[in-house]
């Protein structure tokens, strides 16, 4: 489904899926401002005490019942770099 095929008016809630990268699994709510959902989302993620911007893209939505469902998919190169785990403990 694409944006001009959403069923979404202005101030309608719809639910976020993160699939990969350090929010994978997640859900989130958002409300729509215009009557589409978003084209990417930008999260802040926390990894020992340093945060860090990503970017989730390349929405697929769809309706289940009454509610839209939206899955965005961590999107790498759009983010700033997430510090690999074992050069955090290398600093230290």
């Amino acid at each position: 489904m694409t944006n001009n095929e959403a069923p979404l008016n202005r101030g309608d809630q719809y639910i976020v899926f993160y699939a990969q990268g350090p929010y994978d699994g997640q859900t989130d709510t958002r409300v729509s401002t215009d009557g589409s959902f978003d084209s990417e989302v930008t999260v802040l993620v926390a990894l020992d005490g340093k945060e860090t911007q990503v970017v989730y893209g390349n929405p697929v939505a769809k309706k289940v019942g009454d509610q839209m469902q939206v899955r965005y998919t961590f999107v790498p190169a759009e983010g700033e770099d997430i510090e690999d785990p074992d050069e955090r403990l290398s600093e230290q």
